[in-house]
C-alpha cells in the first residue's frame, strides 16, 4: 500500500483543466490560421492579376506604337488569348525577333487552377462570358466574397 502513495501522477481534476486549456488555446489559433490563409491567398490574387494586366497594357501600349504587326480585325489593338502573351509576338519589321509579355500564365490562388475568366473590350465590365474578340481583362472564376463583401471576381 505504500508503495502506491509514493506513485505520482494526473487526478482526473488535473486532466480536465489542462484539456479545457488546450481546448481553449486551440479554439484562438484556428480562427487566426484560416484568416492568414485567406489575406495570404488574396495577396497571390492581388500579384496574378497585376502582373496579367500590366502584360496586356504592355501588349497594347507597343500595338499602338506600330511594333507590333495588326492583329485580326476586331482586335482593337489587344491579344486574342493570353496565350499570345506567352508565345510571344514578331516585332513588326524585324526577323526572328519575338516579344514575350508573360513567363507563364500564373495560377489562380482562388480556384488552384490556371483558368481564368476572361473579358472582351466588346463585353459588358460585369459579364462573366467571354465573347472571344480580344483580350481586355481577365478576372478570377471563384464565386467567394472577401472580407469586405466583394466578390473576388470584381477585383
Amino acid at each position: 500500500m505504500q508503495r502506491r502513495r509514493k506513485q505520482g501522477g494526473l487526478t482526473l481534476i488535473e486532466l480536465i483543466v489542462a484539456f479545457t486549456i488546450l481546448l481553449l488555446l486551440t479554439s484562438m489559433a484556428v480562427p487566426l490560421a484560416r484568416n492568414k490563409v485567406r489575406t495570404e491567398k488574396e495577396r497571390e490574387l492581388r500579384w496574378a492579376l497585376r502582373e496579367m494586366r500590366s502584360a496586356i497594357d504592355k501588349y497594347k501600349d507597343m500595338f499602338d506604337q506600330g511594333l507590333l504587326p495588326p492583329g485580326k480585325l476586331g482586335s482593337e489593338g489587344y491579344p486574342e488569348t493570353l496565350d499570345v502573351l506567352v508565345d510571344g509576338v514578331k516585332m513588326a519589321g524585324q526577323v526572328d525577333k519575338k516579344q514575350r509579355f508573360l513567363r507563364r500564365i500564373p495560377k489562380d490562388p482562388m480556384t488552384n487552377s490556371r483558368d481564368w475568366g476572361l473579358r472582351s473590350m466588346q463585353d459588358d465590365p460585369k459579364s462573366t462570358g467571354w465573347g472571344t474578340q480580344n483580350v481586355f481583362d481577365v478576372y478570377t472564376k471563384s464565386m467567394d466574397k472577401a472580407a469586405d463583401g466583394t466578390p473576388y471576381s470584381e477585383w
